[in-house]
């Protein structure tokens, strides 16, 4: 856990001697994943919960699942805002936390420092007199990784996590999606018992037979204990993630419990008062991780001005029925790391549906709200500045002249539209090609003060002439 780009998949890639990092799309981590190594002869399962903070409510579900928790801060950086969220997330979870300090093979970082930010957000590690362990570490390097390892199983020797092999299986959905292949997908964590083939598996949204189980790696396995992190295959519904799983003797069990406890649909839709403009959206992810995060972004985003609402959001291809709902509710269909169907890109051509495909969060974040300002209605208006009377004419030479007056509202400056008032009508515009207070350049000058000005326009300024100074603006049409 910890602050985005400090450093937590990389460390897990050190771990695991494979480059995860470098597949990774901008080098972020999207999706919960887990994997699990083996040191002498005990196994360690890792939970790489995504760094962004839009995804605080994965790393959450990590801190809920996990035994303990690695806080991993970059010691070049020291304590951000995702390392107080992620402090406070293992703490509520109720598990011990171990301080990693990273990147220390750069002459920057600083761990005397990053520990003292660590003791005010009340972690305070065993160098600086409290109970929490820390180590220090450089994922590049690989110095301290080993080290690391050998921590986490003392912390787990003292703590003594146990699951229960005798009981039947339960645990939690980390993350899931729709395989085109596969068919519904989920990566499971077991907590108690043994999940194996064959077995009627539900959760509070669905339910299935296991045709199959893969490893971290997608490697078949017959069986799943404890701690491991498998992938399941034959779910009838992609379930949703943090949804707690378990196994029942028969279907019929399994589907009188989960109408029991179903939930309400996924589906967000904001509220939306009668005098606001909405911009209506329809939202498709690659995995259901993806897609409560980003709706939770959506929900920050600032609705004085107009509202988002998302009239469907799932997970897979876009397709006919999302084009079709696209066309009918006047929507945008933002897919992100998901693409459309060949059914869906001939719809979307005649129905003239806009489609905006990311990868990243931050661009699809910047793209709603690019959206959202190219919705936003605006008309130019006139704002009047200030007027000054003419007092004087002192120098007048084909369209120029050099006049003095004294401001009587408001004030004036250059580069500025103005109109001559003559007798309380338009004689005439200009512009202003200098402005001087005191005989000296000024940008403006405020009522009550005198001033000479250099006026090119279309009139001969008179003495006693007022000059009305305005700019246009754009404008918000309510």
């Amino acid at each position: 856990m910890g602050h985005v780009d400090h450093g937590k998949t990389s460390i897990l890639d050190s771990i695991r001697k494979t480059r995860v990092a470098e597949k990774e799309t901008g080098g972020i981590t999207q999706h919960i994943g887990a994997y699990q190594i083996e040191k002498e002869g005990k196994k360690i399962t890792f939970i790489d919960t995504p760094g962004h903070e839009a995804f605080s409510a994965m790393r959450f579900r990590g801190a809920k699942i996990a035994d303990i928790a690695i806080l991993v801060v970059d010691a070049t950086r020291g304590v951000q805002s995702q390392t107080k969220e992620a402090i406070s997330q293992a703490k509520l979870a109720g598990i011990p936390i171990i301080a990693v300090l990273n990147k220390i093979d750069i002459t920057l970082a600083d761990p005397e420092k990053t520990k003292r930010e660590l003791a005010k957000e009340n972690v305070l590690v065993e160098s600086l007199g409290g109970k929490i362990p820390s180590i220090e570490v450089s994922a590049k390097t690989g110095k301290g990784i080993e080290e690391l390892l050998d921590l986490i199983t003392l912390v787990a020797e003292v703590e003594e996590p146990k699951g229960d092999v005798s009981r039947p299986a339960e645990g939690a959905v980390i993350e899931s999606y729709l395989d085109s292949q596969k068919g519904p997908t989920a990566t499971l964590i077991l907590n108690e018992g043994i999940l194996k083939k064959g077995q009627i598996l539900g959760t509070t949204s669905t339910c299935g037979k296991v045709k199959s189980l893969e490893d971290f790696q997608g490697k078949p396995v017959n069986e799943a204990l404890p701690s491991d992190p498998v992938i399941v295959f034959g779910l009838e519904n992609v379930p949703r993630v943090g949804e707690n799983f378990k196994v029942f003797p028969d279907f019929e069990t399994a589907k009188s419990e989960i109408r029991a406890l179903s939930e309400k649909s996924t589906t967000s839709v904001l509220a939306v008062g009668p005098e606001q403009r909405v911009l209506n959206l329809i939202l498709k992810t690659d995995v259901l991780g993806s897609t409560e995060a980003i709706e939770e972004v959506l929900k920050g985003l600032p609705k004085e001005r107009i509202i988002l609402r998302i009239l469907k959001s799932g997970v897979g291809q876009i397709n006919e029925s999302d084009v079709k709902l696209a066309e009918i509710g006047k929507a945008i269909i933002l897919g992100f790391r998901v693409k459309a169907d060949a059914v869906a890109r001939g719809l979307v051509e005649r129905e003239k549906v806009r489609i905006i495909q990311f990868d990243i969060i931050y661009d699809l974040v910047e793209g709603v709200r690019k959206l959202i300002e190219s919705r936003i209605k605006t008309e130019e208006v006139r704002v009047d500045l200030g007027k000054v009377k003419i007092l004087a004419i002192f120098l007048d030479e084909k369209n120029r002249q050099i006049i003095g007056g004294k401001v009587i509202e408001g004030e004036i400056k250059k580069g500025v539209p103005i109109e001559v008032l003559r007798n309380e009508e338009v004689a005439g515009r200009g512009r202003l090609i200098n402005l001087q207070r005191d005989k000296k350049d000024a940008e403006k000058v405020i009522k009550g003060q005198e001033c000479g000005m250099l006026f090119e326009g279309d009139v001969k300024v008179q003495e006693g002439d007022i000059l009305l100074f305005f700019e246009k603006r754009r404008a918000e049409i309510q």
